[in-house]
């Protein structure tokens, strides 16, 4: 109960995070910084070592995300740039990423801590899945890829459960609407992305 507030905090900066993220505003980044922050110390505390190392991916991801989006508001001349769709060659490569990651991180989460004497990992492969899938969306939430929005409509659902799980209640509570955000993230830029191709038609 001791992480209870840095939990709440946590939850407040990720919603402000979502939001930036469903209107396609820069500020996600740094704001995803923040939360990852906190949340490296709930999840440690919570034995859920995967998601305590996807916060510092997030961290990294965060970084470079908010440099690309960043240059191409530059290149493209406008504050809110394209929105892309993952090509059929994209799509089998991250499939196969995710794969192999998942399979790295169930090895990891059963073995590793043993070797380090500390808890052993709880749920290894659910949260081996979680974080797993979470890598891959976060990358094409940097490249702004439209199927980023399916990924964490799964993975939050999935996540909600676990938190439910561990007692982690905030944080379960904020994955109900993380979920429902996404549903709703994912029909935004849907719309957005339409829009686009229309305005591009004019254009030709």
């Amino acid at each position: 109960m001791e992480f209870s507030w840095m939990e709440g905090i946590g939850a407040f900066a990720a919603l402000i995070y979502l939001y930036f993220s469903i209107n396609q505003k820069i500020w996600l980044w740094p704001m995803g910084i923040l939360t990852s922050a906190f949340y490296m110390a709930v999840f440690f505390d919570a034995r859920l070592y995967a998601d305590m190392i996807l916060q510092v991916y997030y961290i990294v991801v965060s970084v470079m995300g908010w440099m690309i989006w960043r240059n191409r508001q530059e290149a493209e001349h406008q504050e809110t740039t394209q929105i892309l769709k993952t090509s059929k060659q994209m799509g089998l490569i991250l499939f196969v990423s995710f794969v192999m990651l998942y399979a790295v991180l169930v090895w990891a989460l059963i073995k590793v801590p043993s070797m380090l004497n500390i808890a052993a990992s709880d749920m290894p492969y659910w949260d081996a899945f979680t974080t797993a899938a979470s890598f891959v969306a976060t990358w094409m939430l940097a490249k702004k890829l439209i199927e980023q929005w399916l990924i964490w409509i799964v993975v939050d659902f999935v996540a909600m459960a676990m938190y439910i799980h561990k007692g982690l209640y905030i944080t379960a509570i904020l994955f109900v609407v993380y979920t429902v955000m996404a549903i709703w993230g994912y029909y935004a830029w849907l719309r957005h992305l339409k829009l686009q191709q229309t305005t591009a038609k004019v254009i030709i």
